[in-house]
């Protein structure tokens, strides 16, 4: 059932609609490098495999799961003889081109430039971040997207009626909840419901599809696409850390049971809630970390599924409680300060004196001791290095907790000011 023509390609109409650039590549026979970005089952080699036929070049697929230095050097060779012959281009299909490491990604570089080959790499991973800058220089990215539920439904429809290939003349009926099922289980993946489509027809004794039957076929549910460690990974917990900070716990649950149902280790969930509640609730409301924790707990010593629940209470309570980054901010540049401040010295007045020898040498000398001191304050005392200017980080914002916590700070400055007067 893979297209022959473009027109049978489903989705993807910001690349192949009328007037768009992929197409326009295609139809005029403009060759170019490029690489496809998308999750499984968009059509990544069916595209590379159209543009192929379409300009008469000699395809070339390798794997990069599979391949070594020799597939690489008898592809260039073949396409150098083909090339000398003046029988046309080739194109150098290399799916999963993120797997190449930097030296096998460096050796397409002179045939690309030199017009030997014609690259097209496919990828489920970001190709900002899997490829080498000097081999993404020189190929042009086309994002593919998952497929909707309309584009998935005319895959079927389609495969129920070609003859050739799918199912046509087999008189297959497919009721239309099994049909919604059947959507709902692809995910956006073509290869997935064509394949579930199959094993389907083959149980279908009465030539009818149910829902019944298409239980029995997904027995197990379907997943939502997940890939640990991959560009979903990241970017489902970048929506759900995005969702706590902005006060969102609909979509903070949401986001959470994506990854718990896509199989996310929920104790790598706990280890980034504790660092929501440090990094966007800080001390506007310090209970928030002490609850993060708790879930944490609560997590290993159940396990699943019960352990969630306590990890959807923390991730809720953090999406409801005031919020401020000011100690996070403060953090950073406290660190930039440390970092290119070098190896100042502790000032003499702060360095414990545990031996007489540290007496004599002024160690703790005219130490203030706060507690000795009006409202507990050693007011207008100096904390830093003495060749540094003191710093100022920490900023309280006007939410929860660091309400009372800016004018606590106020006051001790008013102390400041008014010691340091002449």
């Amino acid at each position: 059932m893979r297209p022959c023509h473009l027109d049978e390609v489903a989705g993807h109409l910001h690349l192949l609609g009328s007037g768009k650039p992929l197409r326009k590549a295609i139809e005029v026979g403009q060759l170019h490098s490029m690489v496809f970005w998308g999750p499984p089952g968009t059509g990544k080699t069916t595209l590379a495999r159209l543009l192929a036929n379409h300009t008469e070049a000699e395809f070339i697929p390798i794997s990069a799961v599979l391949a070594g230095v020799k597939d690489i050097r008898a592809a260039i060779e073949s396409a150098k003889v083909r090339q000398q012959a003046g029988l046309g281009d080739t194109i150098l299909f290399v799916d999963e081109v993120h797997r190449f490491n930097k030296a096998q990604q460096d050796a397409f570089l002179p045939y690309i430039e030199n017009g030997t080959i014609t690259f097209i790499g496919a990828t489920t991973e970001n190709p900002s971040f899997e490829l080498n800058n000097a081999l993404l220089s020189r190929l042009r990215v086309y994002v593919l997207k998952s497929l909707n539920a309309n584009e998935l439904e005319a895959l079927v429809n389609r495969a129920l009626q070609n003859v050739e290939y799918g199912l046509g003349g087999s008189g297959l009926i497919v009721d239309q909840d099994a049909l919604n099922a059947l959507v709902n289980y692809a995910d956006g993946d073509a290869r997935r419901i064509l394949g579930a489509l199959e094993i389907a027809a083959d149980l279908a004794e009465d030539g009818r599809i149910s829902l019944a039957l298409l239980g029995e076929v997904l027995a197990g549910g379907s997943v939502r696409r997940f890939d640990k460690g991959g560009d979903a990974f990241y970017e489902q917990i970048s929506a759900l850390h995005k969702s706590v900070r902005g006060s969102s716990p609909d979509a903070a649950l949401y986001w959470l049971c994506r990854m718990l149902d896509g199989g996310c280790d929920p104790l790598y969930i706990a280890r980034r809630v504790v660092r929501m509640a440090s990094e966007d609730i800080g001390n506007a409301d310090p209970r928030g970390v002490a609850l993060a924790l708790d879930a944490w707990q609560a997590q290993e010593r159940l396990g699943s599924p019960e352990g969630e629940l306590a990890l959807a209470q923390a991730v809720v309570y953090l999406a409801v409680a005031p919020k401020s980054n000011a100690v996070y901010a403060a953090y950073k540049s406290a660190m930039a300060d440390a970092k290119s401040s070098g190896s100042l010295e502790v000032p003499m007045h702060l360095r414990n004196a545990p031996t007489k020898m540290m007496k004599d040498m002024d160690y703790g000398k005219e130490y203030r001791y706060a507690h000795n001191e009006k409202e507990g304050y050693a007011a207008g005392e100096n904390y830093f290095p003495d060749e540094m200017t003191p710093g100022k980080y920490y900023y309280p914002v006007d939410q929860g907790l660091e309400i009372k916590i800016a004018e606590k700070m106020a006051r001790l400055r008013e102390l400041d000011s008014a010691k340091n007067k002449p």
